[in-house]
């Protein structure tokens, strides 16, 4: 029995080994964020999101460029004042058309003609808010970007160290299982002497059953983190294994006094260039009271024929508009604007009361993180000493197996410990790290 379970547990290693050996990639940190800057989709949608806001700016442009359009039309009519007029257009009156008859009821009349029109504002006040306002949000979508960009540096980071985790807990477990066959071996040779009773080998068979379920969820762990990673890469997952070139390191940094708050960041300053667009857009609102001046102009050609042009004449002139009154859509729109205001102020002050409050908790989460991983490493070392020492003295005869799989299950736990400890200690730094740039 002990014999069929250390083939099946070889043939196990040797398959995971082989099938991670096939597909495994290696990939270091700097990498891995150059592949998902140059591919992550997040990253394509913020920036089209800010190209989107660029072209809004851009329509604003109309407040200072004239509107130019060109037509052609032509018309046949018998419409006494139509076919006058067509006729007066054309240039081609004589004393007979003023004949009564002929202008009751006057012949078929055709009468083609080409327009150019301009429009050029000169003065819209509200719409030159309105472009600042515009300006604004393409400025607030920029930095939303670039904070997206250093978001995605700081999942890329956690991803990595979690790719790292999981292949040293592998490399711990398949550690683990060498010295518990040896461990097997020698509780075999002992049953087989009568030293030690069945419970014992079943003990340290079942305790063989439980390190390899641990070894195939670590192996979980790395095929579901290279997922994630070629997910943030924009590849198709499940087809890659991505193997760290680089080792989990403490790194642990004594110096924390330079990390304080700052309300510079990127996403504070996106959400104050929103507040400022929704300032500009509420003083739009109450401009539109104002009147409106504009030039217009027009140039026609007309002919009998289409295509010509035996008659010209020109249109030129400007118009001052004031409304009124519409309906109260100004005014429902100018308390609409306001009321979007004082939510976006609300909005900026709960959001940088939200960061202060996550700054001063990652700081003591850091703390914690390395007071936990300065207490994991001394744990380690002393269970490693006490699985030392238990296992001379059961290879003496002079321990029980229930000892040594106590000593020894404490030992991996307090190493895995170790691993999970550096993974957050460096993690809430990397994250310190975000929420203070």
């Amino acid at each position: 029995m002990v014999r069929s379970i250390f083939i099946a547990i070889s043939g196990f290693l040797f398959i995971s080994c082989q099938g991670f050996g096939q597909d495994t990639i290696p990939l270091s940190r700097q990498d891995a964020l150059q592949k998902a800057s140059e591919s992550n989709l997040q990253i394509k949608i913020a920036q089209k999101n800010f190209e989107s806001a660029q072209a809004d700016y851009r329509q604003s442009n109309a407040l200072f460029l004239p509107d130019i359009s060109v037509s052609h039309t032509g018309i046949f009519t018998t419409n006494p004042l139509m076919a006058f007029g067509s006729k007066l257009n054309q240039e081609r009156l004589t004393a007979s058309d003023f004949n009564p008859e002929l202008l009751n009821n006057p012949d078929k009349t055709e009468n083609f003609a080409s327009r150019i029109d301009v429009l050029q504002p000169i003065f819209n006040l509200d719409g030159l808010l309105e472009r600042q306002a515009a300006k604004a949000k393409s400025e607030a979508y920029a930095l939303q970007t670039e904070r997206t960009r250093e978001y995605l540096v700081l999942d890329i980071t956690k991803a990595y160290m979690q790719l790292q985790v999981a292949y040293e807990t592998a490399k711990v477990l398949e550690n683990s299982i060498i010295a518990t066959k040896a461990n097997l071996k020698l509780t075999e040779n002992y049953f087989n002497q009568g030293m030690l009773q069945k419970s014992d080998l079943l003990a340290m068979q079942v305790r063989m059953t439980e390190i390899e379920n641990q070894l195939l969820y670590a192996r979980s762990s790395v095929r579901n983190t290279s997922d994630y990673l070629s997910f943030l890469f924009n590849e198709e997952g499940g087809a890659k294994v991505y193997k760290p070139s680089e080792e989990l390191t403490e790194n642990v940094v004594s110096d924390k006094a330079s990390a304080s708050f700052s309300e510079s960041r990127k996403d504070i300053q996106a959400m104050e260039k929103s507040l400022e667009a929704h300032k500009k857009l509420m003083h739009s609102s109450k401009m539109r009271f104002l009147p409106r001046l504009n030039a217009f102009g027009s140039y026609e050609l007309y002919d009998k024929e289409i295509f010509n042009a035996s008659a010209n004449g020109y249109t030129v002139g400007a118009q001052l508009s004031w409304n009124l009154f519409d309906g109260y859509k100004s005014i429902g729109k100018k308390q609409k604007t306001k009321a979007d205001y004082k939510k976006s102020e609300l909005e900026l002050d709960q959001y940088k009361a939200q960061s202060r409050l996550e700054f001063d908790k990652t700081n003591r989460q850091l703390n914690d993180a390395e007071n936990k991983l300065n207490l994991s490493k001394s744990a380690f070392e002393q269970s490693k000493e006490a699985y030392r020492i238990v296992k001379n003295r059961f290879e003496q005869g002079l321990e029980k197996s229930s000892d040594l799989l106590i000593t020894e299950t404490k030992m991996l736990q307090k190493e895995l410990e170790q691993l999970q400890a550096i993974f957050e200690y460096s993690y809430t730094r990397q994250y310190l790290q975000f929420i203070t740039n």
